[in-house]
């Protein structure tokens, strides 16, 4: 009788375990299946963790090279110069603001360097000057100013002179402030980049101290 009990125990005793097993290895597998579940966009996320962020558009990177930005910002940025120097010499003998004409005399002192720098990068990639003569299209530039603008400013003098030049140069650096900061988003040669971002530090320097001359101006 016993010899016949003790195998029947010991076979249910197997069986057993071996349902056991499968189950622990059931709940294994279900654990690592909802431990680590794809996301749409391919990649392992585990429960709980954020959907993956794309990866943002990169922004041009400074180098010795230069690209079409370049090029129009320098072929752009010239034309924009000239006309601030050109309004800085009408100032001489026509503000009557010693403070406006000291202005005008840095403005003059700043830009035109920086026209020769434009111009020498422009002639060493192969590019047009803009030439003196060339009449600039002033609409495609922000802040240029037209011809009859520049007619009108001439034909001033005394406060007359100094509240339109003021008011003209205000809108002109606004324009030129546009510009260098086209050329950061687009650009990619490091000097005109280092030149865009000196264009944003003085000008805005320059119309926040023209608005409060403008302000102070007597009459």
């Amino acid at each position: 009788m016993n010899g016949r009990v003790l195998p029947v125990a010991l076979l249910t005793a197997g069986l057993l375990a071996g349902t056991d097993g499968a189950n622990g290895a059931n709940g294994a597998n279900g654990s690592a299946a909802s431990a680590a579940t794809p996301s749409s966009s391919g990649v392992l996320a585990a429960p709980g963790d954020p959907t993956p962020t794309p990866t943002p558009t990169p922004t041009p990177t400074p180098t010795t090279d230069h690209n079409d930005q370049d090029v129009m910002f320098a072929r752009m940025m010239i034309p924009h110069h000239r006309q601030a120097v050109e309004m800085g010499k009408l100032a001489e003998d026509r503000a009557a603001d010693a403070r406006v004409a000291g202005l005008a005399r840095r403005i003059e002192a700043a830009q035109a360097p920086e026209i020769r720098t434009m111009s020498g990068w422009l002639t060493t990639w192969g590019e047009q000057v803009p030439g003196e003569s060339q009449a600039p299209a002033h609409h495609a530039m922000p802040g240029m100013m037209s011809p009859e603008d520049m007619r009108r400013l001439e034909g001033l003098s005394g406060r007359d002179f100094d509240r339109a030049f003021l008011t003209m140069m205000i809108r002109h650096h606004e324009g030129a402030v546009t510009m260098a900061r086209d050329e950061l988003s687009g650009g990619t040669y490091e000097p005109a980049r280092r030149l865009a971002e000196s264009i944003i530090s003085s000008q805005s320097a320059e119309i926040k101290e023209m608005k409060t001359l403008l302000h102070n101006l007597p009459g």
